[in-house]
């Protein structure tokens, strides 16, 4: 049995009490005052929060910006994403030497960072095509077993370079689900012509239908009006009795649709019941956050990347995340923001969020703060991050200042 008390909660006033067994919360209580008997954690009034949720990570190409070289960083950042294509092509170079033992070595580091932040689940997209084979893929399911106690991950089969553009690619996709991928990806957008781009939706959501499988597909993400992939990935999820069963990343070009349009697809999307995901410090676009939110429309933020050929920074603190897209999105949401890293990220890819409640799993974090704006101020890790009940990751620091005797932060 573990209790956390001197806790603060979310929309709740006063210290409460935390307790878990067996796994799960078993109580939840207003605190006593008192320090409870047994294995117990003061979280000194910070905020005990649900634990955090990527909805987006492309884990395999983590920490692989030195293989990459600048250009392919430089084409996607600049302007208004109108070179995202070379960017895309540039960036798989790093996969012709790519081995499994490589992909698997840059990943671990990146799920311990995972662990250290609170993070318990992600959506990892591990590339699939004729030049990369199935080395990433089968690097993640490693993993995926390896860390199956502190952090869910999905790997998702993703045909980074195309469908039809790079034959042979469907195929993999398939002996990559038939492997344990959890998900199936997509890129529509980059095929050369738009008959080209729909088959690729209609393809994948088809694979994912057949096999019981979600979908996970990055949608027109360039600054080119355009882009119509998001629409045709909600409609082809609507023919495929696959309502509620797929996440769409990025889909930047929305930034630019007229509001007549914007405003029939956002129906279109609520009648799919598609989750969004948007990584708004990745590049100079991004979706419209919060009028979609607004309509019911569950959007997430992701990590995207880690030290890689799209993003050159990066630790899977999702505390970060939701602390540059405040930046970018403005600081007067950070509740929603807060829920975009964890419950509604967990609600876009299809985990239950659980909660914190009596009888929900013990998987919560004890913030470096006492409120949201604190702890998003300060992006630490989490003092303690607890699985199932039981503290898996402490993390604390201190500064001593020589020049002001007696002064320690």
């Amino acid at each position: 049995m573990l209790t956390v008390h001197n806790a603060a909660l979310r929309g709740r006033s006063g210290r409460w009490s935390l307790t878990a067994e067996r796994g799960r919360l078993t109580s939840i209580t207003p605190d006593s005052g008192t320090t409870p008997a047994g294995p117990a954690l003061d979280a000194g009034g910070d905020l005990v929060t649900e634990p955090f949720v990527d909805a987006h990570l492309h884990l395999c190409k983590v920490h692989t910006l030195d293989l990459a070289g600048e250009g392919p960083l430089a084409a996607y950042t600049k302007g208004t994403m109108g070179a995202a294509m070379d960017a895309i092509d540039g960036a798989s170079a790093v996969k012709t030497h790519q081995t499994e033992e490589a992909v698997t070595e840059r990943a671990r580091s990146a799920l311990v960072e995972s662990v250290r932040h609170g993070v318990r689940a992600v959506q990892a997209f591990a590339d699939v095509d004729p030049v990369a084979g199935l080395t990433g893929v089968k690097a993640l399911l490693a993993l995926k077993e390896e860390f199956a106690e502190f952090v869910d991950v999905k790997v998702v089969a993703f045909p980074q370079d195309g469908l039809l553009k790079a034959p042979g690619t469907e195929e993999l996709v398939e002996q990559a689900v038939g492997l344990g991928a959890d998900v199936v990806g997509g890129i529509p957008w980059i095929e050369f012509t738009d008959a080209d781009a729909a088959e690729h939706v209609r393809r994948m959501v088809a694979l994912a239908k057949r096999t019981g499988k979600r979908v996970a597909m990055l949608v027109d993400d360039a600054g080119d009006p355009g882009l119509r992939t998001t629409e045709t990935l909600a409609a082809e999820l609507i023919a495929h009795d696959m309502v509620g069963r797929a996440s769409a990343q990025h889909a930047r070009a929305m930034a630019l649709y007229p509001e007549p349009y914007l405003r029939r697809l956002t129906g279109l999307i609520t009648r799919a019941g598609l989750g969004l995901v948007s990584d708004p410090h990745t590049g100079p676009l991004h979706l419209p956050v919060f009028p979609l939110t607004d309509a019911g429309v569950p959007v997430a933020l992701g990590q995207d990347d880690i030290e890689d050929a799209y993003y050159p920074f990066g630790r899977h603190n999702l505390l970060e995340v939701a602390f540059l897209a405040a930046h970018v999105l403005g600081p007067s949401r950070l509740d929603d923001l807060y829920d975009m890293v964890t419950t509604t990220a967990a609600r876009v890819i299809g985990r239950d969020s659980g909660g914190l409640k009596e009888g929900a799993a013990a998987d919560f974090v004890v913030l470096d703060g006492t409120t949201i704006r604190e702890a998003l101020t300060r992006h630490n890790p989490p003092r303690h991050v607890v699985v199932g009940g039981r503290v898996v990751a402490s993390t604390k620091s201190a500064t001593h200042f020589p020049a002001f005797p007696g002064k320690s932060a």
